[in-house]
């Protein structure tokens, strides 16, 4: 058996001798009582609500990785038509939120696995892009450059606090640090970065909830690093902030991959 993003052609086909799975039973309950479609209003995007529906039910857990998905029952489940959870789940697709499973003759589509791999892409590709933000804010003007920095030095602090702690809050630790890193981007990215960026951080966001609390005794390096990336900002150092960023995200794959070895893989058959 083995995982893989499908080609458009593969996609989303009921009834027609393709197996796309289902939802697990055990999850059912999250797509009746907390995922819930607007019905009425011309201007409502359906295709748009059903992707952040089930791109919030992935990211945060409560569609499992590995877990088999079909357009026909998250259509009932939402209770809108199959067509615009297809488009949903095409874009999921391309996105590497929703993986395909083949076997045999079998097509399935799967809640994407995490696994070491895909991780250490996913953080290695969010480092070039935020470090291509961090250069774009180092060469703010000074007052919004200041003010910038004046916010990272705040939310490092609260970081810092918390890796401090003897039992760190992982999900406080987790929220402090994705604001710090969201601070830089939306004072200094291009619309294009930011579009890129908001498509590819919520992957790695499933892998930084799940393994967060596992990473404890290394949130101190984390925010060690955040005060390189802060002094090269406060310099306006573009190149030397762009470096201390991708490092960073770089070191955070490396401290992930171990806990992933120890922890084991999410979702993989």
């Amino acid at each position: 058996m083995r995982h893989r993003r499908a080609s458009l052609a593969l996609l989303i086909r009921d009834g027609d001798g393709m197996s796309t799975g289902h939802v697990d039973f055990r999850q059912r309950s999250f797509l009746m009582n907390e995922v819930k479609v607007a019905k009425d209003g011309p201007h409502v995007d359906r295709e748009s609500e059903v992707y952040y529906k089930l791109r919030e039910l992935i990211v945060w857990g409560r569609l499992a990785p590995g877990a088999r998905v079909i357009a026909l029952e998250i259509a009932e489940r939402l209770g809108v038509s199959r067509t615009p959870v297809r488009a949903a789940l095409l874009r999921l697709l391309q996105e590497g939120f929703v993986a395909e499973s083949r076997g045999g003759r079998r097509s399935r589509l799967i809640v994407a696995p995490l696994t070491k791999d895909d991780s250490s892409e996913l953080f290695h590709i969010i480092g070039v892009l935020e470090g291509q933000a961090g250069w774009y804010a180092a060469q703010l003007d000074s007052p919004s450059r200041k003010a910038l920095v004046g916010r990272l030095k705040e939310l490092n602090d609260v970081l810092s606090k918390i890796a401090g702690e003897r039992f760190p809050d992982g999900k406080a630790f987790y929220d402090g640090d994705d604001r710090f890193h969201r601070q830089y981007v939306d004072a200094a990215a291009r619309p294009r970065l930011r579009a890129l960026h908001a498509a590819i951080r919520p992957q790695a966001e499933r892998y930084i909830r799940v393994y967060v609390s596992v990473l404890q005794q290394q949130y101190a390096t984390s925010v060690d690093e955040h005060v390189a990336i802060i002094g090269a900002l406060e310099a306006g150092e573009p190149e030397v902030a762009q470096v201390a960023i991708q490092t960073n995200w770089r070191n955070a794959a490396r401290r992930l991959n171990p806990v992933i070895d120890s922890v084991g893989e999410r979702g993989t058959w």
